[in-house]
């Protein structure tokens, strides 16, 4: 079965620290109050572009996971039957959602055969 899933990590660019321009309103997570909601934002605002089967969770305030799979930037992983099969290299230049899709149809056919 594929699980599309997204983790939540914390903020990279939160308007009370090291903010953008054109960001969206998002202040360094306190909480997990806080992530969850940050979270709940950006599934509202990105809805309509993610695939309809994925699902996002939020890392914990110790920040577990990003420091487990170097989550911070952005990266992409697959993890299949409890191995990592696919490490994209670190977000934004090396963030490449075009090199997981090849991954993931070369696997499927492979199933295939």
């Amino acid at each position: 079965m594929l699980v599309n899933t997204a983790v939540y990590i914390e903020e990279a660019h939160p308007t009370d620290g090291w903010a953008l321009p054109d960001n969206v309103s998002i202040t360094q997570h306190r909480s997990l109050d806080d992530r969850l909601s940050a979270a709940a934002q950006l599934v509202a605002s990105a809805r309509s572009s993610l695939p309809a089967n994925m699902s996002v969770v939020v890392d914990t305030m110790s920040n577990e996971l990003s420091l487990a799979y170097g989550g911070l930037y952005e990266r992409l992983y697959v993890v299949h039957r409890g191995t990592v099969a696919y490490q994209g290299q670190r977000g934004p230049a090396g963030f490449r959602p075009s090199e997981v899709d090849g991954w993931l149809r070369a696997h499927r056919d492979s199933l295939r055969v």
